[in-house]
């Protein structure tokens, strides 16, 4: 296992969590990198045998990235006044961007991810499929081939360079970030989510397992803050009623860990690392991608996980060579392999919905525009 999310709702002790499980990770012996926005929960994480840590900063890597090209950029367009890095507004999502760049050039055998809040830990998770699915849109591969052949042109001298070649440049760079993606490879890639043991959590928890399903990840533990037990009165009482019944939900969604729950912040190392006494980090990731598999009446299906997924929230589309899966307000873009992209969908449906089983089932049959006349016969008859 490679790469450890981590996120949660806001004030569920996220950056807590990521911090305990890089200094034990570290303190048995590898070699973790803690990335995270935020700044370190507590002083001494650096000095900590094994550990580096590293904060990505969206206007920073704005700020460098314009401060890069700018003294490219200004010959082309003469008749504007380009504001120097330190002017510069860093663009919307520039955070995530920072992290992924980060992870991309990660050398450690664990890398911690402090992702944050559940929706920019969600991003994060949605961000290596949305650029691509973008470049694939503005810059199909046959252009990219174009493009990569003008850049050498004008590296070499052999072509003037003209206002989009600072643009084309840039595609190279897009694809080698995307290339060392580490959450791309989902069963390298162990998610924890943190929460609070309050029934608000649980459909806020199951709704984000729901997600990472749809972006082929899965949640390997949920970390919840309980109570200390045994103490007395009704107010009490009735809050470790609510606690329990919180834990069962969360438990649906993937095996519970309790996190005492503190009278203050951890003041140190130690205090961070004893939070997670006795609990293992996972040692694998989430499902492999999902392949096409036969069917016994004919066809090809494909699975995608959706846990808790309900109907009314899912929707399906078929574009070019991808299959568009949306839940909510989330979609996700799957390239299908080239044995699906000669096959038409004939059907989709949801099975086990609003269960922890839940999965999108997706059947194809060979397009007879596209499939050889003599193994669209053979098809046939296997029929």
């Amino acid at each position: 296992m490679r790469t450890l999310l981590v996120t949660g709702p806001g004030g569920a002790g996220t950056s807590t969590v990521a911090a305990a499980a890089a200094v034990r990770a570290a303190r048995d012996g590898r070699e973790v990198l803690l990335l995270s926005r935020q700044p370190a929960p507590v002083p001494g994480l650096d000095a900590v045998p094994g550990l580096r840590v590293q904060r990505a900063d969206g206007r920073r890597a704005a700020e460098g990235l314009w401060a890069t090209h700018v003294d490219t950029l200004a010959p082309l367009l003469p008749h504007l006044t380009l504001p120097p890095a330190s002017s510069v507004v860093p663009p919307p999502g520039a955070d995530e961007l920072a992290v992924l760049a980060a992870l991309a050039n990660a050398d450690a055998d664990l890398v911690v991810v402090d992702a944050g809040p559940l929706r920019d830990g969600l991003s994060l998770a949605a961000l290596p499929g949305t650029l691509r699915w973008w470049l694939d849109q503005a810059l199909p591969p046959s252009a990219r081939a174009l493009a990569a052949v003008r850049t050498a042109a004008v590296s070499t001298g052999a072509a003037r360079r003209g206002p989009l070649d600072p643009v084309l440049a840039a595609v190279p760079a897009v694809e080698r970030l995307l290339t060392r993606d580490r959450l791309a490879d989902p069963t390298a890639t162990a998610v924890w989510l943190t929460a609070g043991a309050r029934g608000a959590a649980v459909p806020v928890v199951r709704a984000a397992a729901t997600v990472l399903g749809l972006h082929g990840l899965r949640a390997a533990g949920v970390l919840t803050r309980v109570l200390p037990a045994g103490v007395p009165g009704e107010w009490w009482g009735g809050r470790a009623a609510e606690q329990d019944a919180a834990l069962r939900g969360l438990a649906d969604v993937a095996p519970v860990h309790d996190v005492a729950e503190l009278p203050g912040a951890p003041a140190d190392v130690d205090a961070v690392a004893a939070l997670l006494d006795g609990l293992e980090l996972p040692g694998s990731g989430g499902p492999a991608t999902p392949v096409p598999q036969r069917q016994d009446g004919g066809g090809w299906g494909l699975t995608v996980p959706l846990p808790f997924a309900e109907r009314a929230a899912v929707g399906l589309t078929r574009w070019g060579d991808d299959l568009v899966v949306a839940v909510g307000e989330d979609r996700r873009s799957l390239r299908l392999d080239s044995l699906l992209r000669r096959c038409e969908v004939t059907g989709g449906r949801l099975a086990a919905p609003g269960t922890a089983d839940a999965r999108l089932e997706v059947s194809f049959r060979a397009d007879p525009q596209q499939w050889p006349a003599d193994l669209l016969a053979a098809e046939g008859r296997t029929s």
